[in-house]
């Protein structure tokens, strides 16, 4: 007799070993037909699973997460299935669930094309149409080793080569196509229905530059077809906002083969880049940091002391002077400590806060480069907190309160926040381990924030939190971080000296508010579609005249706008060019300009100014004081009248 355990507590038996797919059947017919895998012991498997001693299961349907993983899963073999119909001497390597789809990689004589993609996904919906079962079977290593040679899959052969010679590997077949995998899939092709293919990349095979450059196939899968479509609606409306592509448009900066990853900043986009960081360099003067700047090139012996040569060496570019190695700085934490060392430092210096922009240099792979989100020259907002023990909790309590602030005045109200814990590869008791994630817990408890726990995320050597945020398409950026490190001020000896009169080691806090200013500006780009708040805005009034009758007129209101706000000049400029007005409103409206000012006969007779706001608003004709009181109101609230 087997027991089975459903999840709302209820019992059924049976009179000996019974698959997934049958108590699923027995349960009834609806739940029979939509069930796509099962939940035993916490583990998910096949439909087909035969359960054998008492157990607890979960029926896995295509509304649950688990149950979208399969059909992902199971669809990146359809994609294989439907390559190997078509292109039979492409060879199959790997493909994994991503986040919203899947992606397979494929060994062939000749570049895919977007063609060659079509008929893949035409291909795909023939064979899930035709319903075929999808069936497992368990293979000693070496015999599936021998059995993809004798398909001619070598790659699919040295995949299971890696594997202990003691274990064995599951197969599935579908049709013709069997396929090395761990599982779990859909019971057959026909629960494979709502799916889309979305582009081509290239990979290297095993993620090394070293070997084949191989070609990648991406997909998307749902479980509805509404879901299918609400994501592809998400992603148009991504591509519009794509900061590459509003770059251009916005001429604010480009990325040349001349340097790759590196970013030429144009005048428009260097004025917004200098709107972000003087407006940090503030925040930094207001919360207690002291400005800092380390060198870019340091000596080998100091990355050796803090463990990055040798854990980080291929990332690093490297550089010789006089027999003398040298790297370009990856981050700036260890010349800080070199900062914080010179100089006898006491317990009534401490908290001591350091902040800089640094800039840093990562040998990124040239695959992984990304726009100006993914690049290896960045700057870095970053500081660093030298404290005792017993102070990191009202350090992480602040910082928290700070970095709400700072995101919000950036348009941003929606974080999550996370607590990275101790890794399995890690230094400290585990007495240390609990009281540093508790500080941190506890800080963010403080905050009034609630906080997700990522089990086993932290650094070796200490916790850390993370806070990212949430943009205008429900997508998660991981910006500003906090990490407690005891450990590099042990490996470069940093002290102060203690009430007790004896020399102390200071905990470090690493932190970060927008992390790479690239990335952030990037994700600004993004979440604004370009139409910047008035306060970042590269350029944030256009006086544009009608007639030549205006143009002295509209010279004068630039000048007075300049210089009309306390501490800040206004970013104008006049469109005095000989062109119909509505082409000109026009091409500035598609600059996504927060303001654009009309001047007529009737403007320049009466001293007025016609205000149109971004979005298409006519705001009316107003005076210059009242259009200087209307920004500077915007400016200061750090709010837009209107989005693009």
């Amino acid at each position: 007799m087997i027991q089975i355990t459903l999840p709302d507590g209820s019992k059924r038996d049976y009179p000996g070993p019974v698959t997934v797919a049958e108590v699923a059947s027995s349960i009834g017919a609806g739940l029979a037909k939509a069930a796509l895998a099962g939940k035993v012991n916490g583990l998910v498997v096949d439909t087909s699973h035969l359960i054998e001693k008492d157990s607890p299961l979960s029926i896995i349907t295509a509304k649950d997460a688990d149950g979208l993983d399969v059909i992902r899963h199971s669809t990146a073999h359809l994609l294989a299935y439907a390559v190997k119909s078509l292109f039979p001497e492409a060879q199959v390597t790997i493909g994994p669930v991503i986040e919203h789809g899947f992606f397979y990689d494929f060994s062939y004589k000749r570049p895919f094309t977007p063609d060659d993609l079509a008929a893949i996904e035409k291909k795909m919906v023939e064979l899930a149409g035709k319903d075929e079962l999808v069936t497992r079977r368990v293979l000693p290593r070496d015999d599936a080793v021998a059995h993809f040679k004798g398909l001619g899959e070598h790659y699919k052969a040295e995949i299971i080569a890696s594997i202990p010679a003691n274990e064995d590997v599951s197969l599935y077949r579908e049709g013709d196509f069997e396929d090395l995998c761990r599982g779990p899939h859909v019971p057959s092709t026909g629960k494979l229905k709502f799916f889309k293919l979305m582009k081509l990349a290239g990979a290297y095979w095993r993620g090394d530059h070293r070997n084949e450059m191989l070609q990648r196939i991406y997909g998307t899968a749902w479980a509805t077809k509404d879901d299918l479509q609400q994501h592809l609606r998400m992603l148009e409306e991504a591509e519009k906002r794509d900061h590459r592509k509003l770059g251009r448009e916005l001429d604010l900066f480009h990325i040349d083969d001349h340097a790759p990853g590196l970013v030429f900043w144009h005048p428009k986009g260097w004025t917004l880049w200098q709107g972000v960081e003087q407006y940090l360099r503030q925040v930094y003067r207001d919360n207690g940091y002291q400005e800092v700047k380390g060198p870019q090139i340091i000596d080998k012996g100091l990355w050796e002391k803090t463990g990055h040569w040798d854990k980080y060496r291929e990332n690093m570019f490297v550089t010789e002077s006089e027999k003398r190695e040298y790297a370009l700085k990856p981050m700036n934490c260890p010349g800080h400590i070199l900062i914080y060392k010179q100089g006898i430092k006491s317990y009534r210096d401490l908290p001591l806060r350091y902040g800089e922009f640094g800039n840093c240099h990562r040998n990124e792979p040239s695959g992984g480069l990304h726009g100006i989100m993914r690049v290896r020259g960045f700057t870095q907002d970053d500081g660093h907190i030298f404290c005792t023990e017993d102070q990191i909790l009202d350090e992480c309590i602040a910082f928290t309160a700070l970095l709400k602030k700072v995101y919000k005045d950036f348009g941003f109200t929606k974080i999550i926040y996370k607590v990275a814990t101790r890794p399995e590869k890690r230094i400290g008791s585990d007495e240390y381990w609990d009281r540093t994630e508790e500080i941190l817990k506890e800080s963010l408890r403080r905050s009034g924030c609630e906080f997700q726990v990522s089990e086993g995320e932290g650094a070796f050597y200490a916790p850390k939190l993370e806070y990212a945020l949430k943009d205008a398409l429900g997508r998660e950026w991981q910006c500003g971080t906090i990490q407690i490190d005891p450990n590099l001020p042990e490996r470069l000896e940093a002290e102060y000296v203690g009430e007790d009169g004896a020399r102390h080691r200071p905990v470090m806090l690493h932190r970060a508010i927008v992390g790479s200013l690239e990335r952030f500006i990037g994700i600004l780009i993004e979440e604004s579609a370009g139409a910047l708040p008035a306060w970042l805005a590269p350029v944030q009034v256009a006086v544009l005249n009608i007639t030549d009758a205006q143009a002295e007129y509209c010279g004068e209101i630039v000048e007075k706008l300049k210089k009309s706000l306390p501490n800040q000049d206004l970013r104008v400029i006049a469109d005095l060019r000989n062109e119909k007005i509505t082409y000109k409103i026009r091409e500035h409206s598609m600059q996504k300009l927060p303001y654009i000012l009309v001047i007529g006969d009737k403007e320049k007779a009466a001293g007025t100014l016609a205000v149109r706001a971004r979005g298409g608003q006519d705001l009316g004709v107003m005076s210059i004081d009242s259009f200087i009181e209307l920004i500077g109101r915007d400016i200061a609230q750090k709010t837009v009248s209107e989005s693009a």
